[in-house]
Order: structure tokens, then sequence, then C-alpha cells
């Protein structure tokens, strides 16, 4: 029975585990040079409705490492930009393909997907959750503190889609997780109450300090995401006072780490000298989403 990535509650800790697992040797092999193909032959569709760096490049080389192909279907050049029920997109692209890989605009697209496709499919990202970077944030994590277990996380800035992963991620892994969020800017409601449900050990403030306060890794994002340029100026205005800088970042353990997804505005949510600093481990954080991302390739479609 196929199984889709769509967000991380849709998977066990055990499971989950078993990828960081996969992470780890399939990241051997490639820096030992040692063959890998355990996708040879089998194609990957990758449907673009928002602009990418990291995302397609880090699942383009991947399926080729693995010995596999990957297609570039911008949204724009195919049937599905001239308004092509997902339904029917689905039902073809997943007889053609062993997988799809969509990074778009509703959660709600990337279910319908997933249902009518004979293929697994992957969420490279929506507005509501980005699963594949919370799958290289917390390798990353794992990579430098040894595990994630007995560890608190904090996310400063917006309540935006990364927000609710790792919110997911809390209540998947069972760590702690402090949020600080402007007022009116806070994660997605539904998201926060079913991590509650799950148990998940979670603190919500309006105060960056409070929640780098003890913290053991500070991740951000940027105050405006694709499709909120318009409100970047008053974006700016609202979360003056939750950049990640040397101040909040003293804060936090004196061990602690930094992570951002990238792209960085520098100046804004993170400074130029904490994404710089000896602290920061975000560009082992972007390559690693090469390497995670193989690893949920490899056992979904391998």
């Amino acid at each position: 029975m196929k199984k889709d990535f769509l967000a991380l509650t849709d998977w066990s800790k055990a499971e989950l585990d078993q990828m960081f697992e996969l992470t780890r040797e399939l990241k051997e092999k490639q820096k030992n040079g040692e063959p890998h193909e355990l996708l040879k032959g089998k194609s990957l569709a990758m449907i673009f409705e928002k602009s990418s760096t990291r995302t397609r490049v880090s699942f383009e080389v991947g399926m080729f490492q693995l010995g596999g192909h990957a297609l570039f279907l911008h949204s724009g050049t195919t049937q599905m930009g001239r308004g092509e029920p997902i339904k029917d997109s689905g039902r073809v692209m997943g007889r053609y393909c062993d997988g799809i890989m969509i990074r778009t605009f509703s959660q709600e697209a990337v279910a319908e997907l997933a249902q009518w496709s004979e293929a697994p499919v992957i969420n490279g990202l929506t507005d509501l959750y980005h699963p594949c970077q919370l799958m290289a944030d917390i390798f990353t994590v794992i990579e430098h503190k040894g595990g994630y277990e007995g560890l608190t996380f904090a996310w400063i800035g917006d309540g935006n889609n990364m927000a609710n992963s790792w919110i997911n991620a809390a209540a998947v892994f069972g760590f702690e997780l402090q949020i600080a969020t402007p007022k009116g800017y806070e994660p997605d409601r539904a998201v926060m109450a079913r991590a509650e449900e799950m148990g998940a050990i979670i603190r919500y403030s309006n105060d960056p300090m409070v929640a780098a306060d003890g913290a053991d890794v500070l991740s951000t994002d940027v105050w405006a995401s694709m499709g909120q340029e318009e409100e970047a100026e008053k974006r700016r205005q609202a979360f003056a006072g939750y950049q990640i800088d040397s101040k909040v970042l003293a804060a936090a353990r004196p061990e602690a780490i930094v992570l951002h997804c990238l792209p960085a505005h520098r100046g804004e949510e993170i400074s130029d000298a904490v994404i710089e600093g000896t602290q920061s481990v975000v560009f082992d954080q972007a390559e690693n989403r090469l390497h995670a991302q193989k690893a949920i390739l490899a056992t979904l479609m391998g």
C-alpha cells in the first residue's frame, strides 16, 4: 500500500527515526563515493507552483544520485496551469511516474493529488507545512547534538508553514518547543490544537527572549514568505525585535545551535553575525535537504 509524505504527523516517531538512519547511511555513501542507486529506472514528477532553489536542486540531484530521473514541471507550462482538475492530473501522472513531489500554495491541493495518484506524493512545501525541511533540520540537530531527545527548541518569528511544521515535529518526537511570534502572527490554530491533543509540550509567547531562554536550538525564517510581498513593510514593523541576534542567542544555552531554512534576509529575522557565526549550522542544514529527501524518496519509492 502506497504512503504519502504530506505532513510529519502522518508518520510515527519510529518510522521517521528509520528515515533519519537511512539519511545517515545515504549521506555516508555519497561522501565516500559509493553507489546507492536504490531508485534505478524510476522517475519523479516535480510540480512547481512556487519558485525554488533548494527544493528543486536537492530533489533533482537526489533522484540522479539514487539512479532515477526527475522531471521539472512548472505549473504554467502544464495543463494544471490551464485549469485541468487535480484529480485528472494525479491519475495520469501517478501512472506515468513512480512518485510526485509538489511545491504549491494549498495543503488541500496536495491532499487531493495524493488521493487520486497511484504513486506516492511528497509535499515539497505548502502555505501550511514544509515537512521535508523539518526532516533536514532535525537530522542536522542529530548530527550536531547527538540526538533530539531532551533538547529544547525555539522558534522565533512568523507563525508560518515552518512554525506549523515545528509544532508537528514537537508532537511526533516529543521534544519541548518554545515559540515567540508577534500578536496576530501566531501559528495555525488547528495545528496548535492537534499538537496539544497529541501531548506536545509547547510554550507560546510574544517575547523572543522568553522563547530563546535555555534553548538548545534556535530557528527562524523570513518575515514575509512567498505571496506576502505586499505585506513586507507592515511585517517589518510588526516583527521589529524578533531578530535572532547576539542578544537573543546569549539567552540560549552556551552550546546552542542556530538554524534557518533559507533564503535569509540578513539584518531582518537574523543578523549577519549570527548566521556567519560559530553557532550557525545553516549551511549543514541546507546540505541535509539533499540527504534527508533521498531517504524520503527511497522510503516511498524504493
